[in-house]
Formats: C-alpha cells, sequence, structure tokens
C-alpha cells in the first residue's frame, strides 16, 4: 500500500479495495500515515464520496482500533443519544440525567465542537473541575453509581476516529455523509448498548442542510446499527435556528440546568421530552409511547433529573455550586445588546453565523488543540415570526472586551433578519421525521 496511489485513487473518483484502504487506515493510527496524507485523503472523500463498502470499512477499523465496552452487568438498559451537531444544542447535557432518571442507563461518549457548532464535552468543561477524560474504568464506576456518565475518547475507544475528528474539524471536511455515519456509528458500537437514538439536524445551521441528505445520512446510520445488531432510531431535527435561547458553551450549560429546573426554552424541552420518550421505548420496546413521554415529564417536574445531574458533575469532578447557582456561567465581563433598527417581523434568526460569531470571540476553536472561553456567546430574544418594535432587543453579546462585542454584535445583526408582514416565516417543524428499521 503507497498512500499516494490512495489518495490519487480516491481523487480520481476510484472505488477503493477494501483491504487497501483499511491498510491504509491502519498505517495513519500507527503513524505511518502523516496527518498531511490523510487531510488530502479527507478532502477527496469529501468530493468523491465512499460507497457502502467502504463506509464499512472506516466503521470496523476504527471499532476494531480500540476496546469495546461490556456493560451487561448493568440492571437495566443501556441506551445513548447522538446529535449530528447544532447550534444551542445542548440536549445531551439534559437528556442523559433525565433518562437516567426514569431508569436506563446512559454511557455517553461524546466529542467537541466540530465547526460552527458546539461540543457537549467544551460546555461540560465550562463547569469548574468537571472531567471528561476519565479511564473506561471510572467511566463505568460513574455509570454504575449514577445511571450516566459523560466522557470524551479516550485512547481506549475508537483512537482512530478520535484522531480522525479532530482533523477533519480543521480541514473542512466535517460534512461529508459517510465519514460522519462511520465516525458516530463506531464509538456508538464501542460502547456496548442495547439502544441508540440519533438527533440528525436539518436546516441552514447544519452541516447537511438538505432534508433529504439529511434523512441519507440517517438512513445509512440506522441501517449500520441495525446490521450489527444494535436498535437504533433516528430523528430529524430542526437547526433553521438556533436550539433555545443561548449560544456558548458555558452559556448552554447554565441554559441546560434551567432546563433541568423546569425552567427551560419551550422548544428545548420539548425537543428533550420528545428524545426521552424514544430512549425509554428502546429500553423497552413494550412501553408505549404515550406512556414513556410520562415517564420523561414526571421525571423533569419531580426534580429527580436534577438530582442525576447534580451526582454526576461530582462524580466527574465538577462544582456542584454550579449546578445550584447557574448565573455564574453568565458572567462576561462585556456585554452589548443590539436593538430592532425598526417595527418589524423575524423572518429568520440565522444559527451558522451565531456558531461562526462564537468562534470569532474566542468560544470555539480554529486549531485542533487551541482552548476556548466558556464565557462569550449569544442570548437571543426572538425567534422566527416574532414581531419587534423599534428599538426593541433582538439579543444580547457577551464577550471578553470591547471589540469581541463590536464583532458578536455585527453576527448577531447578522443572524437576525428581518422584514415585513406578508414576508415568508423560516420555520422548520421541530422533529420532521422518525426513522427507524421499518423506514420513515
Amino acid at each position: 500500500m503507497i498512500p499516494a496511489r490512495v489518495i490519487e485513487a480516491k481523487r480520481d473518483g476510484e472505488a477503493l479495495d477494501p483491504s487497501v484502504l483499511g491498510d491504509f487506515l491502519d498505517a495513519y493510527l500507527r503513524g505511518e500515515v502523516p496527518d498531511y496524507q490523510m487531510a488530502a485523503f479527507l478532502m477527496a472523500a469529501y468530493l468523491k464520496g465512499l460507497n457502502d463498502d467502504e463506509t464499512e470499512v472506516f466503521v470496523r477499523c476504527m471499532l476494531e482500533s480500540g476496546s469495546t465496552l461490556d456493560l451487561s452487568h448493568l440492571p437495566g438498559p443501556r441506551v445513548d443519544k447522538h446529535s449530528t451537531g447544532g447550534v444551542g444544542d445542548k440536549v445531551s447535557l439534559v437528556l442523559a440525567p433525565l433518562a437516567a432518571a426514569t431508569g436506563v442507563f446512559v454511557p455517553m461518549i461524546s466529542g467537541r465542537g466540530l465547526g460552527h457548532t458546539g461540543g457537549t464535552l467544551d460546555k461540560l468543561e465550562a463547569i469548574p473541575g468537571f472531567q471528561t477524560d476519565l479511564s473506561l474504568a471510572r467511566f463505568k464506576r460513574i455509570l454504575e453509581d449514577v445511571g450516566c456518565a459523560i466522557i470524551g475518547q479516550t485512547t481506549e475507544i475508537a483512537p482512530l476516529d478520535r484522531r480522525l475528528y479532530a482533523l477533519r474539524d480543521v480541514t473542512g471536511t466535517v460534512s461529508a455523509v459517510p465519514l460522519i455515519a462511520a465516525s458516530i456509528m463506531s464509538k456508538k458500537l464501542a460502547e456496548g448498548l442495547d439502544g441508540l437514538l440519533l438527533d440528525v439536524k436539518v436546516g441552514s445551521g447544519a452541516f447537511i442542510p438538505e432534508e433529504e441528505r439529511a434523512a441519507g445520512l440517517a438512513e445509512q446510520m440506522v441501517t449500520i446499527g441495525r446490521g450489527r445488531g444494535l436498535a437504533t432510531v433516528a430523528l430529524l431535527t430542526a437547526m433553521d435556528r438556533p436550539l433555545g435561547r443561548f449560544v456558548g458553551v458555558g452559556l448552554e450549560t447554565a441554559e441546560a440546568i434551567h432546563c433541568l429546573r423546569g425552567d427551560g426554552p419551550p422548544d428545548l424541552t420539548e425537543l428533550v421530552l420528545v428524545q426521552a420518550a424514544e430512549m425509554v421505548r428502546l429500553g423497552d420496546h413494550s412501553v408505549p409511547i404515550e406512556a414513556a413521554r410520562g415517564r420523561a415529564e414526571a421525571a423533569l417536574a419531580s426534580g429527580a433529573a436534577l438530582e442525576k445531574f447534580l451526582r454526576l458533575v461530582e462524580a466527574q469532578g465538577g462544582d456542584p455550586r454550579v449546578v445550584e447557582e447557574p448565573e455564574q456561567l453568565l458572567t462576561a465581563p462585556e456585554k452589548a445588546e443590539v436593538r430592532a433598527p425598526e417595527g418589524a417581523v423575524v423572518l429568520e434568526v440565522r444559527p451558522r453565523p451565531l456558531g461562526e460569531g462564537v468562534i470569532a470571540l474566542g468560544g470555539g476553536r480554529l486549531l485542533m488543540h487551541q482552548p476556548i472561553d466558556p464565557l462569550v456567546g449569544f442570548e437571543i430574544h426572538v425567534t422566527p415570526g416574532d414581531v419587534v418594535s423599534r428599538g426593541e432587543t433582538l439579543g444580547i453579546v457577551y464577550a471578553r472586551d470591547p471589540e469581541g462585542a463590536r464583532v458578536g454584535a455585527a453576527a448577531l445583526t447578522s443572524a437576525v433578519r428581518l422584514g415585513q408582514a406578508g414576508d415568508p416565516v423560516v420555520r422548520r417543524d421541530l422533529v420532521s421525521r422518525r426513522i427507524d428499521g421499518g423506514g420513515v
């Protein structure tokens, strides 16, 4: 196997022999193929695509590059959830403890921000002391004790995907459908699950904005999961607008805590309950969906989910005072309001400019190992369809300094598109499709 020839073949649109592609990926993991050659291959794969056999090689090599968990000793179903990434998407922070409060064990291996989207690990690490880089042994102990645990990829789980994930983030190859499918499913197949819920974002702020392409990704992942004996369901959810009111890692963590307290924004709360119900059913197919949702609603209303989150924070080294006072995460040195220049209708709140704005403020990454500022971001006060008056606040910028406030104000102004009554409003259904082994 000559790496340059593999790159050239994919550049020219050729289907690679599975053994050759496998050797190429294994060589990269051993350090015999450098990052610059793998970056070139990833771009070729992004442009020319991967067929089903090539995608299966990626899944197999990623999965076999590390350990797999055996959680069969747990006294309950093991179900996880994964999102393809969105702006303001803090669902996992609420969903993992909520599902655990219903009796589902949630072994969640999550990622950091990709491109313009924030990552679950970065959001949790906005809590002082919270550790996401744990050994599998400690991960399993926390899971047994709390009912959920959230960590990043260790050197033990899919180390090949861990390296490729970071490289894709900085080479413009995040949105390649087969690479997304292989990355997600290799990690989840290593978790020893009984069921998996996939949240596939669709809309202008998603990595795959188009409905049919997003549905294709969902179907591919469901097929991979079920082909390996893992009960898998995918939901297509809206990312034509930010989810919730806050965008930025620390700000979103504070909002997630408020949701667990029962005072989260309606769209976030609804999506969390829909997904929690699906996780309950994946753990026990005999439970009707209405009853499954009822369990989730009860766990949220009783405070049981918040208690699970508090225990999770303590178990993973975080400061529990943040759970009691989430406003600690809303303390950026500079804040700037952006106001409507005239009376208008909010036609669209575009998530991508906000996600890119967080990066410009220092709350995201331009380089693979760049530290991020957990206090910067945006608070959005409007949603598509709202009628605003001249001078009404559209949103607030949280910044580190006056220059950041200026940059953030420009991003927020770009994100909120105003018009007049009668102009088309951009607003997708919160959940547009459900895909399982039986189809859409």
